[in-house]
């Protein structure tokens, strides 16, 4: 019988509640993948498949090279 009645409070919840959490205006915060990928796009790998290319290390690290070359100036 707790099942039912749990099971019921939270359909009377979903129904009538009001929700508990705000959902933030604007656009969607950029993970660090998204990052990842814009940063990958802007040095010309934006093709490649970023976490294969993280599991070599070696070309990883050479991208990553490639990209820290491109912030000084």
């Amino acid at each position: 019988m707790d099942g039912a009645c749990s099971a019921y409070g939270v359909e009377e919840r979903v129904l009538v509640g009001n929700p508990v959490r705000i959902r933030p205006l604007g656009r969607s915060r950029r993970r660090w993948e998204d990052y990842v990928k814009m940063d990958l796009q802007e040095v010309g790998f934006g093709i490649v498949d970023w976490i294969e290319l993280g599991q070599d290390r070696d070309r990883w690290r050479a991208v990553v090279n490639v990209v820290m070359n491109l912030l000084v100036p």
